[in-house]
């Protein structure tokens, strides 16, 4: 099923996709919640980022040919790090490049959104606890990341850097999923999930037991190689560039870098 979150005449709600129609869901998408009687036209609605994430933790290179292009070392653990949620946006926003990076780079991602209130998971019960899975780009300032600062909190965090959806698809195996990112319509990044170092699984039970996991936080299981600083010549994005995230089984996600 795929539940997405939108604004309607000043209103926000989430709803069930069925094609171009949205059904109104009331009540909590983590708890109770229902269909109602409510249906639009999904190109009458504005499309928000699925959810209003209470945190957003990130894992870095979670994919071993990402680790070698970025000339890393294996991780023995999952390396966490965490971006503000004021980086969030949502499908087909623009993403204003900020004046202190000349060094804007992409990160296409599969990211876990937690349905259920998790602490100390075991491996084999995490995947109990997600709601579903939706795209998101990791937008870097790799300047900021890695020249300037001595860790990547700003780099990761500039406001939209952090686009998300267009919806949570809640049925779906994530062990071997395609990952795709396009510059421009030219694929710039392409793997699947199997290639990841830890699973998400993994990722969800390790978060569990540094950190309470609250409904709706999203993970952000690691981008696959190509990303644009590692290659020769460097690739940054530019005004007027467009990124889309392809996932299969969950969708498409693009934005215009303005």
């Amino acid at each position: 099923m795929k539940i997405g979150r939108f604004e309607y005449d000043g209103r926000v709600f989430h709803g069930r996709i069925d094609g171009c129609k949205v059904t109104e869901i009331t009540g909590d998408i983590f708890g109770d919640y229902q269909l109602s009687s409510k249906t639009h036209s999904i190109d009458r609605l504005r499309v928000l980022a699925p959810v209003a994430p209470p945190n957003i933790i990130c894992i870095g290179l979670n994919y071993r040919s990402h680790a070698a292009e970025s000339q890393m070392k294996l991780p023995e653990r999952p390396v966490v790090f965490i971006k503000l949620t004021t980086a969030v946006t949502s499908h087909n926003a623009g993403i204003i490049l900020p004046r202190e990076s000349d060094e804007v780079d992409y990160e296409a991602e599969l990211c876990a959104v937690i349905g259920k209130t998790a602490k100390d998971l075991e491996e084999r019960d995490a995947l109990k606890y997600v709601f579903g899975y939706t795209c998101g780009n990791d937008v870097s300032a790799r300047d900021c990341q890695l020249k300037f600062d001595q860790q990547w909190a700003r780099g990761k965090s500039f406001d939209g850097f952090c686009p998300m959806g267009p919806w949570v698809e809640t049925e779906m195996d994530p062990a071997d999923t395609r990952v795709e990112g396009l510059l421009n319509g030219v694929v710039m990044q392409s793997s699947s999930t199997a290639n990841m170092i830890f699973s998400v699984a993994e990722l969800v039970s390790y978060c569990s037991k540094n950190f309470t996991l609250l409904p709706g936080t999203i993970i952000m299981t690691g981008t696959p190689e190509g990303v644009g600083y590692a290659r020769k010549p460097p690739v940054y994005l530019k005004k007027g560039d467009v990124f889309e995230v392809r996932i299969s089984g969950v969708g498409s996600l693009a934005n215009t870098f303005l």
